[in-house]
């Protein structure tokens, strides 16, 4: 290589590429630089963090980035020295400042920076709205989505490709976060952001236990981070009902639960359709997992669970713990009768065995108030919050305050 060619003289086109846009935050403070990574990742980036010029090409040496954001928590001489670091390499990437308002600097060192040609967005005022962070990067966005094909599973549980986010669930009544799905998320290096359909195997499949120790492994050691460092908070994890049919992976999952005093137990979450067609497997697995603190949660989330209420509802008796109405349910239901019978079906059920109930999926306010109108205990859903990484969760949910109900359409 010539070691005179300037470290970022070719870099792919990301309009051609169709990747997850990569970006490289430069900012003194480490709290600013996780809040912008936290912020571009929500709008499907992946990011790194520096604090200095040094470290920015130490960054810049693994990855073309295709955007710079340059913080002025130092002031101004950081600011232009990033930027004359950048134009001495001729980096030909977007490059967004971002500082106060009112702080001369800002468009200063946005003056400088266009005397050195490099390409630069419109400067981000602070404080800012999302929408406005957005509006700045609409077009390092992608234009696809992620590939439909199958990710190989096993490829990404030995590359560290998974993690495992958590959405609040919050009573209906104090609008007080009450415990927390966990969820499964896979950040594939090119294509970022994966759906679960694309990697989440078969029950059948070789690999499925090693993912389920994962999801089951990862959620409780962040269990015992939200404990011993905010608050302790009950967890539900979603499995397929072949887990219960597996005395090893039953062990396993009872081996994993923390020994802690403030430990109040796990709920694991098995599709409705699922228990429906195995009522005796169910419900002994229930009764011997409740010995271990342990209960089961049924999730309704087809048409043919509503079918088959009438064999659960025959029971004599009933250890199930909670009951989860999926989204496909409750989006909607305050303009839908079909969808609101639909729920109250679930809702006489839970009633009749005293079962607690959970409507997930609440995006509008008239449908948080349906629900709470027919008598849901807890609702979960972007309304409220959004899935979040560990770390996140923690400083965003567990500090124990009323979750007002996000703007959204009525």
């Amino acid at each position: 290589m010539d070691e005179h060619r300037p470290m970022f003289a070719v870099r792919s086109n990301f309009g051609r590429r169709r990747v997850t846009p990569h970006a490289v935050i430069a900012d003194r403070k480490a709290h600013i630089r996780k809040f912008l990574g936290e912020a571009l990742e929500d709008l499907g980036f992946t990011s790194h963090g520096c604090a200095h010029l040094g470290d920015l090409r130490a960054a810049l040496t693994h990855a073309v980035p295709d955007l710079i954001v340059i913080g002025l928590a130092g002031g101004a001489p950081d600011g232009v020295a990033f930027i004359e670091g950048l134009a001495a390499e001729a980096f030909d990437g977007k490059v967004l400042l971002i500082g106060a308002r009112e702080q001369p600097a800002l468009a200063a060192i946005q003056r400088v920076a266009k005397s050195h040609n490099l390409d630069m967005l419109p400067p981000l005022g602070t404080p800012y709205r999302d929408g406005d962070l957005r509006a700045r990067l609409a077009d390092l966005l992608p234009v696809e989505g992620p590939p439909k094909a199958p990710v190989d599973v096993a490829e990404a549980l030995a590359a560290g490709w998974l993690d495992v986010w958590y959405q609040a669930k919050i009573d209906v009544r104090s609008l007080l976060p009450c415990g927390a799905e966990a969820l499964v998320r896979l950040r594939h290096p090119a294509w970022g952001a994966v759906p679960p359909a694309c990697f989440i195997p078969d029950a059948a499949d070789p690999h499925f236990r090693a993912l389920a120790d994962f999801v089951v492994a990862r959620a409780m050691a962040d269990w015992v981070y939200f404990a011993t460092r905010y608050a302790p908070v009950k967890l539900a994890i979603k499995l397929p009902i072949a887990v219960l049919e597996d005395p090893c992976s039953v062990e396993r999952l009872r081996l994993q639960l923390p020994d802690h005093p403030a430990f109040e137990g796990l709920i694991v979450g098995i599709s409705g359709a699922d228990i429906a067609g195995n009522i005796a497997l169910a419900r002994e697995a229930a009764w011997r997992l409740q010995l271990h603190n342990i209960g089961i949660s049924i999730d309704a989330g087809r048409d043919d669970d509503v079918a088959e209420w009438p064999s659960l509802a025959a029971l004599a008796s009933f250890p199930f713990v909670e009951l989860k109405v999926d989204g496909k349910f409750v989006a909607g239901c305050a303009d839908d009768p079909l969808k609101r019978a639909a729920c109250r079906t679930m809702l006489d059920l839970a009633g009749r065995f005293g079962v607690r109930t959970v409507a997930s999926g609440v995006e509008r306010r008239a449908d948080f108030r349906a629900v709470k109108e027919m008598g849901f205990d807890l609702v979960q859903g972007l309304l409220f919050q959004k899935p979040m990484a560990a770390t996140r969760f923690a400083r965003a949910v567990l500090a124990c305050q009323p979750v007002e109900p996000a703007s959204s359409p009525r």
